[in-house]
């Protein structure tokens, strides 16, 4: 099992995004429950701009099944007025959210200032429901900011990895100084010396 909570969207808006778009983005993971997580931030909107997006969310919200969940949702709900897309972006990071959403001009090229994100949902076309049901990219992502240490659930999670080392005389010694270093520093005698009792023997032996 994975770190996996209650859901979490992040929507980044900038002056270009459709407001009907982004209200749509953050019920789309309000509806999941009382406890998902819904953010907002608003790279220098105006109050206008941001009642935009307020008054369509409440619109759209009028007309959805599950009014009461979202209602709870959207009660804890935080929007963030922030003046440039660098800082938006750090606050993401920091926040490391299960879904990105990317409402802004150029979209595309503000991905590679993603560090942390479950998935990443890039430009006005591109909600968060095809991620869900049609793109084909991963449903079961990490929570709680665990994307900061965790990739959604992919192949790779089905498959063992086992390890191997295979050293030759010269490799040991390229390496060993810096691993008996570090084995006297955590205190493991054992550890050191089987390196050590190696290089002994190289050089009793002139290899």
């Amino acid at each position: 099992d994975m770190p996996a909570g209650p859901s979490e969207v992040l929507v980044v808006a900038d002056k270009s995004a459709n407001p009907t778009f982004v209200a749509s983005d953050l019920l789309s993971q309000a509806e999941h429950g009382v406890d998902s997580q819904v953010i907002l931030i608003a790279i220098d909107l105006s109050e206008t701009e941001l009642k935009a997006i307020e008054d369509a969310l409440h619109e759209q919200a009028m007309a959805l099944p599950r009014v009461d969940i979202v209602r709870g949702s959207i009660a804890h709900s935080v929007t963030l007025v922030v003046g440039s897309l660098e800082e938006a972006m750090r606050l993401s990071n920091d926040y490391a959210p299960e879904h990105l959403i990317l409402q802004i001009k150029d979209a595309a090229a503000a991905v590679e200032l993603v560090e942390n994100a479950g998935s990443v949902f890039v430009g006005e076309w591109t909600p968060e429901s095809v991620g869900d049901y049609s793109a084909g990219v991963n449903h079961s992502l990490p929570t709680y900011g665990y994307a900061k240490q965790y990739s959604g659930v992919n192949l790779g999670s089905y498959v063992k990895h086992i390890t191997s080392s295979n050293l030759t005389a010269q490799g040991l010694r390229n390496v060993g100084g810096a691993v008996m270093q570090l084995a006297k520093v955590e205190e493991l005698e054992a550890h050191r010396r089987a390196v050590g009792i190696r290089l002994k023997w190289m050089d009793e032996r002139g290899l």
